[in-house]
């Protein structure tokens, strides 16, 4: 432990939203945490891979990112997951 170094070790109290969204072309279940650590960003996990992403609208918005953070072969899938988030985020 002695080559350990603690970044940082906060609590806070947070709000989880979990959602099952399903589009045309997919479903997804996710789960929305709003806290204060990541600057007014959201903390977006997808339920059935595990994966998470730290959000804000823009990010929501960006089909490419999407696809990159939460591994989604399709484009078609990861514009309905962009247009989910971007009105409920």
């Amino acid at each position: 432990m002695m080559d350990d170094w603690i970044l940082y070790d906060d609590t806070e109290n947070t709000s989880t939203r979990y959602v099952g969204y399903a589009g045309n072309h997919s479903r997804f279940d996710v789960a929305i945490t709003t806290t204060a650590h990541f600057y007014g960003k959201k903390l977006v996990t997808v339920i059935q891979t595990g994966r998470t992403a730290i959000l804000n609208d823009d990010e929501a918005a960006d089909v490419a990112y999407l696809m990159h953070a939460f591994q989604i072969s399709r484009e078609d899938e990861a514009e309905e997951l962009s247009e989910f988030l971007t009105s409920n985020l």
